[in-house]
């Protein structure tokens, strides 16, 4: 297992700025998982801990050496694409042997490796295939295992899952986390997914626009995002927003807005008057009783629970409930946004109190 440091990496593509100083300390062992937007160079940054693109300022350490001027082959690094890259004339088993042979590894080890490697992911009855007789499903975990018989110091996973259908996505999901508990490998991954990075990841890293928007656990990015986009992006479906605004009136702070006027504690250290971002969860609207009204505009049973859009006072949100509440169409229903669930943003969507 190998730390992986990276200090003050940026990246330019020509004149244009893809990534800005970023610095990242990724643990041995640690499973990391970088999110966010098509653009924002989660995969550039890939791309350039494996040695696939050049670092245009900072450094970057993998196991404390320092691998800027080093080629891909001597970075002690295992590469799993999105595209699966597998040789279409070779076995299963000759495609996770290869990287083996070009190191002249003897036979006995290289089978010996690449029969624990099937056995950890399931692949003992398919090793004598051609890719094109397997499923996409099948193809990645083929990708997974050449990567594993190389014994790396760290595996890096550019959305392995994003050509897989839904359920098949979930499937792997669960045999990677179980193959990282059982390698205790470091591992970094990128996607664009946050239902990946949610259930995948010992940390995520939400990035946007080449910079780090909030580093932490799952949950603390869930709970308390840092920003408005981090709040946006983590979350399906996604937060709701309200803008309104601080009125201090009678001793109290107020947060108002056109459908409702919600008492809030005194530690904000906000001017009278001041713009705030209102985020709620729509699993933390609770529907059928409290002091706010909304229309309904249209209701998405899930099976598991509902989701509710409404309108508040012009404002669209969405409400998910595991009750089966009696709606209709253009009917009214009461709800309660509880304050404890509410996630304030001044007016630079940063996030301010508790």
């Amino acid at each position: 297992m190998s730390a992986i440091d990276i200090r003050g990496v940026s990246k330019r593509f020509g004149a244009t700025p893809v990534l800005h100083e970023l610095d990242l300390a990724v643990a041995a062992g640690e499973f990391l998982v970088l999110v966010g937007p098509s653009g924002c160079g989660k995969s550039t940054l890939l791309r350039m801990i494996a040695g696939l693109e050049e670092v245009s300022a900072g450094e970057i350490r993998i196991g404390g050496r320092r691998v800027n001027e080093l080629p891909p082959k001597a970075r002690d690094i295992a590469m799993v694409f999105q595209s699966y890259a597998l040789y279409p004339h070779m076995s299963v088993a000759d495609n996770m042997a290869y990287s083996l042979r070009l190191r002249r590894t003897v036979p006995a080890e290289i089978a010996r490796a690449v029969a624990g490697a099937a056995g950890k992911l399931g692949l003992e009855a398919l090793l004598t295939r051609k890719p094109k007789a397997l499923s996409g499903g099948q193809r990645q975990r083929v990708a997974m295992g050449r990567a594993i018989v190389r014994k790396p110091g760290a595996f890096l996973f550019d959305e392995p899952l994003s050509n897989l259908d839904a359920r098949l996505r979930e499937h792997m999901r669960a045999e990677i986390k179980k193959l990282h508990r059982e390698l205790g490998a470091t591992s970094i991954y990128v996607t664009h997914d946050q239902i990946e990075a949610m259930t995948l990841a010992d940390r995520i890293v939400a990035l946007n626009g080449g910079r780090v928007q909030q580093i932490g656990s799952p949950l603390d990015l869930y709970d308390r995002p840092a920003n408005l986009f981090v709040a946006g992006f983590i979350g399906s479906p996604a937060m709701n927003m309200f803008q309104a605004h601080l009125e201090r009136a009678g001793g109290l702070d107020v947060l108002t807005h056109a459908a409702f006027r919600i008492p809030l504690p005194r530690d904000l250290a906000l001017a009278d008057g001041a713009a705030l971002t209102v985020g709620i969860r729509p699993e933390h609207i609770v529907l059928g009783a409290g002091p706010i009204r909304g229309t309904v505009d249209l209701i998405e049973p899930t099976g598991l629970g509902t989701i509710v859009h409404l309108t508040l006072a012009g404002t669209a949100i969405k409400a998910f409930s595991l009750e089966r509440h009696p709606l209709s169409i253009g009917g009214e229903v009461q709800l309660d946004l509880p304050l404890a669930r509410l996630h304030l943003f001044d007016d630079a969507g940063v996030r301010v109190g508790e």
